[in-house]
């Protein structure tokens, strides 16, 4: 890749086997002693981006934008649940691809995901080309037989997927898993060096409804009365949180997941605790959440949202700046994920969105970043690598119209 902005410099990156293997000023790249069949981009007028980690998501339901509208978050919620148990492996399967189509039309590299069938929402990405953290979903309802059952099916289901590249196990929530489960889970996850994702703190409801189950215990301290917090959760929203919450998640250095439109679409909140998280040790990153709630699966507009509340309600405009922003929404996700990437340096993996800057949105001498956040929208984003290789180029994306045509199928069929 020839002269594309990294930053505010103009840079040329040679990219081999996956990763950024070099990169210098521009026109370095005329000396670079390059053997093999190497594709060379001009890339002036273009700038690069790490690609998008989007740290909690639910990508099947792509194919159920708008359907609890203007609902209180636990009717929703139960409205959802009514849909979900409809759908099957191919309904997963198509779902998964159009949410696939959409993350990377919009910058999104790789996602943590929590839903069911994972298997097919596995291999629509890899079809794809994008990164999918993701594996069973535990929700055994306080029921002890079906826990039973479902931490045999967590078992197995790792074992038959193990060796895929990123492997996460979930737990729901505190409210619909039992105390034996999440223990299991925390245990069998530290056992074998993977990450567990679950649903925390998200209503108001869920904290008082945990304080009555649990002898006064907020959904934080409850886990960590388990012993279960540390390093290795993901907890997805993290929005009712008291001060011992937060000295709870930042000690045990927690990745936190703040889901702003979903948090504020369904009403649930939006005085995300993102400063006072980030000073106590936790591991702040972005998500979208699922499309039936926050209705897209864009970082971009998640990332302007995002800072926009922050600054409104916390009555600061210097609250959550921009080079923070971006870190929240790419490298700190690769740490949660372990993986190297979400910075364009030597070394890092080749997860990089390409951004057009020939467009009125760009004119502006503000630095690049501010004009990207807070003026342009995600069809700036010109083309996608992933791992090395194009996903997307010039906004196409091979097999669209086929997604698409088999997700109006499948929704002919579940709405039919």
């Amino acid at each position: 890749m020839k002269n594309i902005s990294v930053g505010e410099l103009r840079r040329d990156l040679l990219i081999e086997g996956g990763i950024i293997k070099k990169m210098a000023a521009a026109g370095a790249c005329s000396g670079w002693d390059l053997a093999g069949d190497l594709e060379s981009v001009d890339c002036d007028g273009k700038a690069a981006v790490p690609g998008f980690i989007n740290m909690h998501a639910h990508a099947s339901m792509s194919l159920m934008r708008g359907v609890g509208e203007d609902m209180k978050f636990h009717d929703w919620l139960a409205h959802v649940w009514r849909l979900e148990a409809k759908i099957d492996p191919e309904f997963i399967y198509a779902a998964a691809k159009v949410a696939c189509l959409e993350m990377i039309r919009t910058g999104t590299t790789a996602f943590n995901d929590q839903y069911w069938h994972s298997p097919e929402t596995r291999r629509a990405a890899a079809e794809m080309g994008i990164r999918a953290a993701l594996g069973y979903t535990l929700l055994d309802n306080f029921d002890a037989k079906k826990a039973e059952q479902e931490r045999r099916n967590a078992a197995e289901d790792y074992e038959r997927w193990k060796d895929s590249p990123i492997y996460v196990l979930s737990c729901h929530s505190v409210y619909t898993v039992s105390e034996e489960t999440i223990r299991w889970a925390s245990d069998f996850v530290r056992r074998n060096g993977i990450p567990m994702h679950i649903h925390l703190s998200e209503t108001r409801k869920e904290v008082e409804d945990c304080k009555a189950a649990h002898g006064g215990l907020t959904p934080v301290e409850y886990l960590d009365s388990l012993g279960v917090l540390g390093p290795e959760v993901i907890a997805g929203h993290c929005l009712w949180l008291s001060e011992h919450d937060v000295q709870l998640l930042g000690a045990a250095g927690v990745t936190c997941v703040h889901n702003i439109n979903s948090n504020a679409k369904l009403a649930s909140g939006y005085r995300f605790l993102y400063n006072e998280l980030r000073d106590a040790g936790a591991n702040v990153c972005l998500g979208t959440d699922g499309c039936a709630s926050s209705n897209n699966l864009d970082m971009l507009e998640a990332m302007k949202t995002a800072a926009l509340f922050q600054k409104a309600w916390r009555d600061d405009p210097a609250a959550l700046p921009l080079p923070e922003l971006m870190k929240l929404s790419t490298e700190n996700g690769a740490k949660a994920l372990g993986i190297n990437a979400g910075r364009i340096e030597e070394g890092a993996l080749a997860d990089i969105a390409i951004v057009d800057t020939d467009n009125s949105f760009f004119l502006s001498p503000a630095p690049f970043a501010a004009n990207f956040v807070y003026s342009a929208h995600s069809d700036c984003i010109d083309s996608l690598i992933c791992g090395g290789r194009f996903v997307m180029r010039h906004r196409e994306v091979p097999g669209e119209r086929d997604i698409l045509a088999r997700a109006y199928d499948i929704m002919k069929e579940i709405c039919g």
